[in-house]
């Protein structure tokens, strides 16, 4: 079994189909199939079920595809190992980000590390906490960036590297437009526009609403929606009122369409994770040093 053999094993088993497997790789159609019908004569063992015109992984293939994923992962991770020995003029960073540290407190602070090493590569996926964590555990994420609380794991480095605050946010037709303060006793009064269940916003808002002695269950929730900009979006529609970053409304503060009364505003830590078992590659550590950098600076 070679490594070029498993990668073309993977091609197939995620396109379900040798013809665009072998477009994707740049090899034509028949080597592709000489690979596949090399490894499954090897080990005599069916990797496909030939449905037709279509192909399925028989149960060999599955059991493959998860260990031959893991394979090529630690592979692609040795190259970029001994990539760093010339130094950090080449090579790839792979950064998993929850939406507000990837939306607004990211890019000019990638900007800046771009500036500083041109010849690394920064991949960055945006994605919910659980999911950053598990992608940083697994080996795909070099480094995670999550906000608010994380579940304590012995196989993670977790520590602050940022943070942010919840505000409070009105629009020019809602009746607290010109209310300068805002207990939480107040809160209960008014329809809400909230982000889903389990988004990092929404668990320190709802922690921090139980603390005052809040159920916030007894909230009246006008429209749940999935992001910071429509949210943002439905509170200047008069929907409602919200608790977002304060990051994400510095323009429309400033332009006048939403505004943020006192008394309701939460810290919120933003977090690094990284695998305490795993050497950590130089570029990732540069981005470390360059995101605490740049955090002192701004």
């Amino acid at each position: 079994m070679t490594l070029e053999q498993l990668r073309i094993f993977i091609a197939v088993a995620e396109h379900l189909h040798f013809t665009r497997a072998a477009q994707t790789l740049h090899l034509t159609q028949p080597a592709v199939s000489a690979a596949i019908a090399s490894l499954e004569g090897e080990y005599a063992v069916p990797l496909f079920h030939r449905v037709g015109r279509h192909v399925e992984l028989a149960e060999a293939g599955r059991l493959l595809l998860e260990q031959a994923r893991k394979i090529m992962k630690q592979v692609e991770y040795t190259q970029r190992v001994l990539q760093e020995l010339k130094g950090l003029e080449r090579g790839e960073l792979f950064i998993a980000a929850s939406q507000t540290i990837a939306n607004y407190w990211l890019p000019i602070r990638l900007h800046r590390f771009h500036q500083a090493y041109p010849g690394i590569h920064v991949r960055l996926t945006i994605d919910s906490s659980p999911n950053i964590t598990r992608q940083v555990l697994e080996g795909s994420a070099d480094l995670g960036l999550v906000e608010g609380k994380t579940e304590p794991n012995e196989q993670l480095s977790d520590e602050e590297i940022a943070g942010d605050h919840l505000v409070l946010i009105v629009g020019r037709s809602h009746p607290w437009w010109e209310k300068e303060h805002i207990t939480f006793a107040d809160l209960t009064e008014v329809q809400w526009v909230v982000r889903e269940t389990g988004s990092g916003t929404r668990v320190l808002f709802e922690d921090e609403l139980e603390l005052e002695g809040i159920d916030p269950h007894k909230l009246p929730i006008a429209l749940e929606l999935p992001s910071g900009e429509m949210i943002k979006a439905a509170v200047e529609a008069g929907a409602g009122v919200a608790v977002i970053s304060e990051l994400l409304v510095t323009r429309e503060v400033k332009l006048g369409t939403l505004r943020t009364p006192e008394g309701v505003r939460l810290r919120r830590p933003f977090r690094l994770l990284m695998h305490r078992q795993r050497h950590p590659t130089k570029a990732s550590l540069a981005l470390v040093h360059s995101l605490s950098e740049v955090t002192q600076v701004l």
